[in-house]
């Protein structure tokens, strides 16, 4: 099987690579921007299956396929958020959002192989996919929480949760008081219910409010540690990988 990976970010088309490595996948070239990738595919022949970034160092990748007609299997690799993802599960495309987990990535390519024999032809309205990441459509983002405390029912604002994390199988907010309150959802559940540019997903476990942060410091391996003003229960640490978009996101 013929797989190619289109990422501008080097280190994590690398990253990408090592990981199908180990799903026994191996990756015949890597592109890195839109003109490379149009080259590639006017010359050579298309993969089974292409691991596509959105966002591109020279333009969006949908741009390849606007000059060049391609009929392998699509699986993008992107950091936008769930709702502007709805396009694509309506196109029957599948996604990864990074940074990639290698469990997600094992389910995706397994849907892959499952669905390989019949070679669906690809139909994609890639102009209305670029409309909604351009121009996203304006949407609520959850305002409180109900949980339970004992008997009761207890609501919590958004704005006073200082994070969201992780523990034992369970999903816990943070509140500016020091308390941790059990909720039913999971952390990728709470992907699309937070207003992104209060809440990042710094790892696996954490979800932090902006306005809660009250210090960054230099960790090991290139990462950030993450002080807030009251949860002190545990360290908090961007993962290596997003560094780089916390640091976009801060701005």
């Amino acid at each position: 099987m013929k797989v190619i990976i289109i990422e501008d970010e080097k280190p994590s088309a690398r990253r990408l690579q090592r990981m199908l490595e180990k799903q026994a996948l191996e990756v015949e070239t890597m592109l890195h921007s839109v003109e490379e990738a149009i080259n590639w595919f006017q010359n050579n022949t298309h993969p089974e299956l292409i691991f596509l970034d959105i966002q591109l160092s020279d333009g969006l990748s949908f741009e390849i396929f606007e000059t060049v007609n391609i009929k392998s299997s699509i699986i993008f690799t992107t950091a936008y958020d769930e709702y502007a993802l709805q396009a694509f599960k309506l196109n029957s495309i599948d996604y990864l959002l990074k940074p990639i987990d290698e469990e997600e990535l094992e389910q995706a390519i397994t849907k892959f192989k499952s669905n390989f024999d019949s070679r669906s032809p690809i139909s994609l309205d890639f102009e209305d996919i670029k409309k909604l990441l351009v121009n996203p459509i304006e949407r609520e983002y959850k305002k409180r929480f109900s949980v339970k405390v004992g008997q009761h029912l207890k609501l919590i604002n958004v704005s006073d949760i200082e994070c969201v994390f992780s523990q034992n199988k369970g999903t816990y907010l943070h509140t500016v008081d020091g308390r941790n309150y059990l909720i039913d959802d999971t952390l990728e559940e709470l992907e699309s219910q937070l207003e992104p540019d209060e809440f990042y997903r710094v790892n696996r476990t954490f979800y932090v409010n902006i306005h809660a942060i009250s210090d960054m410091v230099s960790y090991t391996n290139s990462r950030l540690q993450i002080k807030l003003n009251n949860y002190n229960e545990q360290d908090i640490i961007v993962a290596r990988e997003r560094v780089k978009d916390f640091k976009s996101w801060l701005a």
